[in-house]
């Protein structure tokens, strides 16, 4: 780099762009969340099979299924079950993101404004990007843990049916109130402690690497801060954050999936230290990463797919198009919603649409 020459700026993950159109990331998250959900259900159901533990209660589907690889799992699913049930659990999984991604970025801030703080320079240093981002994770995820229940427990609701079994719920809002009443307050929260783990270790892997393969990029190569940066960017950044996640990541949807008796005690495991000690016992340790190539390419592409739509929805909100950028939205709407679901995703994005117009004028 000649000398006198302007470094390039390189931005943290997520927060190019927010300030001029802040509607564009709140639209696009949850379309990207939608386009690769099929990715998120075939994680799940990897991590379920073979659960050794089934075996103590007298479960044969340990014995009786097969292993299914991530492409044989979902064509079994989109065959046994039909093709919108990739999208079973959907509607939970944008409940969680609103709020995880509520919850992380209002810690984010303050702890980057208030606890932390800048240097004198200006510059926020890596170190604290990744501590900040770790704990601004576990606050997130610790606030969201009871819709990532009612996703994990439904995106299992097919299987049960293949198996015989009764389904455990009518809806995502007979979900809620089920586990309620027979957990209390308390069930809500099962599986929160790996749940948190999981995220402290994907913010920590995810930021971490990201902002160093982008700022390698930037600073020793042709490469521009573009798409193709972001890109390579994420593509590492989303193996490193599924290496360090998907033990945590198993565990958990094994906590959360596992059934309960009366009072809403789990039946298998006590702890999520006794789920990985019988996990690596019966299955061995691989079985810590079942589900971890969906898990990762779900990373990557919701990365691309995020891009592209706050793109689109960057371009729809220049030309104030209304009722096309509305329809845009529409993207990110539930397959099963309801009238009231309906109605509040409508009204907040013509809010949000309403107060970016207002800015960029």
């Amino acid at each position: 780099m000649a000398p006198g020459e302007q470094v390039p700026s390189v931005g943290l993950r997520g927060y190019r762009g927010r300030a001029r159109y802040p509607a564009a990331p709140a639209w696009a998250s949850p379309a990207s969340r939608r386009a690769t959900f099929p990715l998120d259900l075939t994680k799940t159901r990897l991590q379920m099979q073979g659960e050794a533990a089934l075996a103590r209660l007298g479960d044969g589907a340990r014995e009786s299924a097969p292993y299914r690889g991530m492409v044989r799992t979902a064509l079994g699913i989109v065959q046994e079950e039909g093709f919108l049930k990739l999208w079973q659990g959907v509607t939970p999984a944008i409940y969680r993101h609103v709020v995880y991604s509520g919850g992380r970025m209002v810690t984010y801030e303050h702890l980057r404004e208030v606890v932390f703080g800048k240097s004198e320079d200006k510059h926020y240093p890596l170190w604290k990007s990744v501590i900040g981002g770790m704990m601004a994770g576990v606050v997130g995820q610790f606030l969201a843990n009871p819709t990532d229940l009612v996703k994990v427990q439904m995106q299992m609701e097919g299987k049960r049916k293949l198996e015989g079994k009764p389904l455990r719920f009518r809806g995502v809002h007979h979900a809620f109130a089920k586990i309620l009443s027979e957990g209390g307050i308390r069930g809500l929260w099962a599986g929160w402690v790996p749940n948190i783990q999981r995220a402290a270790l994907v913010n920590m892997g995810d930021l971490t690497t990201y902002d160093t393969v982008k700022h390698y990029l930037v600073l020793n190569t042709p490469l521009e801060d573009n798409i193709t940066t972001h890109g390579l960017s994420s593509l590492c950044s989303g193996l490193v954050a599924s290496i360090l996640g998907t033990p945590a990541d198993v565990i958990k949807s094994r906590i959360m999936n596992q059934p309960r008796d009366k009072q809403g005690r789990g039946l298998l495991y006590k702890s999520s230290t006794d789920c990985l000690i019988q996990a690596v016992q019966g299955e061995g340790f691989m079985s810590l990463y079942k589900g971890f190539l969906p898990s990762w390419l779900r990373m990557v592409t919701s990365g691309f797919s995020f891009v592209f739509v706050f793109f689109v929805l960057k371009l729809l909100l220049i030309c104030k198009y209304v009722p096309l950028s509305l329809l845009v939205f529409s993207m990110a709407l539930p397959l099963n919603h309801n009238s009231f679901s309906f109605l509040y995703l409508f009204l907040f994005s013509f809010y949000l649409f309403s107060e970016s117009c207002y800015l960029s004028w």
